[in-house]
This record gives structure tokens, C-alpha cells and sequence, in this order.
């Protein structure tokens, strides 16, 4: 039989724990004024390095960072601003996903079809297909990206629906980047009611149509991007690309960095992507 005591150490035990826990989830930074988060989204904006194009969509964006109890400066790796819409990188919401006890075990990934499983002690197991034909019945095949990536943006679209089916915790209600380039962004035709005009006996009926406003430019998924996606998945570092690109002889310094690679050796990485992760560099 239980004494008084041993149940309050017992609810004491339990309470602190609880606490460890919580506060183990909580973040290592403390709030930072405005002030300073103005200071910091206009050196990020002008140094025109993550495709935020204002000070005030980077303001906004690290509020939302700083709500979520991280650095505000980690919005610049994890979100994009496409068509006006803060949008998170798929490759961000793969690590929030797995930081958060998430598993993903990848059964396919081809220029056809996508597939995966997921699993969360919160939200049990789901797999995830997605195939061409599933993308072209759902209009999203058109745009250049799908045409040039169809593997990547394949797998994408598996991230995007498996997190968000398993644990959409870690979205906090965001839509990933890829998601939103495929938006239906045309605008609307907003029309007024027909006035009529009654000057003695004439009427005349007039219709005001109000143009719409043109519609946002869209931002397309860099191949820098599409690469950093699938060396997350893949659990490719840095490190290890760049000594393959040493050893094929496509740059002589360890020094430099991927973002300053050429377009056209980024693109060569995505189409020899499994000679990348075969690659075993020279100890």
C-alpha cells in the first residue's frame, strides 16, 4: 500500500520530469527585440543570398522563426518567399520531421515514381506514392521544374504529403516551397454590377469591369536548391560533394563554397547524383 509521502514523491517525480522535457523543447535563445531583427532582415535582403526581396518579408519571416522558439536568422535556410507566400524548403521540413523522432524509409525514387514511409509515435505509419501520372492528372507537369527535375520534385511532393499526414506539428500550418510554385496563380476578373442610368425616357446600361492586379513573378526552384534537397535526404555533407568535385577535377580548392559553384557543375551533380553518393574520397 502507498504511504501519503511515497505519492508525493511519486507526483513530484512525475512534475519534474514533465518539466525536463518541456523545457528540453523550448528555445536555447532568448527573445530578441525588434529592433534587432530590423538590423538583421536588411543584411540578409541586401546581400540578395536567399531570395528575400524585401526587409519587410524578412521582419516577418523571422517573427515567425522567433515564435517558433528558434534564431530569427535560421529563416534564411529554411524559408523561401515565392509568389508573395512565406514557403518552407522541403529539405527544412524533412530535418524538423526527423529532429521530432519522424522516420522515413525511401522504396523508390525515379524520374516516374516517388515513394516512402513515414512514421511518428504521434501519428503512426503511411506510405506515400507519387508517380508522373498522378502529377500530370493534378496539372502540375507543365512548369519547367517538373520537366527538368521530375525525380526531385517527384520526391518533394512525398515529403510534402508524408509529413504533413504523420506529424504536421512541425509545419506549424506552412505550405513547402514546391507546393506553392504550383499554385494557380492567375488573377481574377472582378466585375462590378451593371449600373443603369435612367436620363428621361433613355437607359443606359453600363458595365465597369476593375482590372486585376498583375500577377506576382514567380521565383523558380534554384538547381543550388534542388541539390541541398536531395543531399538532406540523401544525408550528403558539404564535405563530401565538394571532394568529388576535387577529384573530378571540377574545382582545385577545398576552400570553396557550393553556393559559388558554377550553375552548370550544379546541374552536372543533380544528373550523376548516384555516382555523388557512391563516391568514396581518398582518405
Amino acid at each position: 500500500m502507498k504511504t501519503p509521502c511515497h505519492i508525493l514523491v511519486t507526483a513530484t517525480t512525475q512534475a519534474t520530469n514533465y518539466m525536463t522535457n518541456t523545457l528540453a523543447t523550448t528555445s536555447q535563445y532568448s527573445p530578441i527585440s525588434v529592433s534587432d531583427i530590423e538590423k538583421m532582415a536588411n543584411a540578409i535582403t541586401r546581400s540578395g543570398l536567399f531570395g528575400i526581396r524585401s526587409q519587410e518579408q524578412a521582419v516577418a519571416l523571422m517573427l515567425i522563426a522567433q515564435a517558433e522558439g528558434k534564431h530569427p536568422a535560421s529563416v534564411a535556410a529554411e524559408y523561401d518567399i515565392i509568389q508573395n507566400r512565406p514557403a518552407l524548403k522541403s529539405h527544412a521540413a524533412l530535418a524538423r520531421f526527423q529532429q521530432a523522432g519522424g522516420k522515413i524509409q525511401w522504396t523508390s525514387r525515379t524520374d516516374d515514381k516517388a515513394s516512402a514511409k513515414f512514421s511518428h509515435p504521434a501519428g503512426g505509419e503511411v506510405e506515400i506514392i507519387w508517380t508522373m501520372e498522378r502529377a500530370k492528372s493534378a496539372g502540375l507537369t507543365g512548369k519547367q521544374n517538373w520537366k527538368t527535375y521530375p525525380a526531385q520534385m517527384l520526391s518533394c511532393r512525398v515529403v510534402a504529403e508524408g509529413v504533413r499526414a504523420v506529424y504536421p506539428a512541425c509545419l506549424n500550418g506552412t505550405y513547402l516551397v514546391e507546393e506553392v510554385q504550383d499554385f494557380d496563380t492567375k488573377p481574377l476578373r472582378v466585375e462590378k454590377p451593371v449600373i443603369a442610368v435612367e436620363p428621361e425616357a433613355e437607359v443606359i446600361t453600363a458595365e465597369v469591369v476593375e482590372s486585376s492586379p498583375e500577377a506576382p513573378t514567380e521565383l523558380p526552384n534554384s538547381p543550388l536548391t534542388m541539390l541541398q534537397s536531395m543531399m538532406w535526404s540523401d544525408e550528403i555533407p558539404d564535405a563530401h560533394v565538394i571532394e568529388f568535385l576535387i577529384a573530378k577535377k571540377a574545382i582545385k580548392s577545398r576552400d570553396i563554397l557550393l553556393k559559388d559553384v558554377s550553375e552548370k557543375v550544379i546541374n552536372r551533380l543533380i544528373e550523376k547524383w548516384d555516382d555523388v553518393k557512391s563516391f568514396k574520397p581518398i582518405l
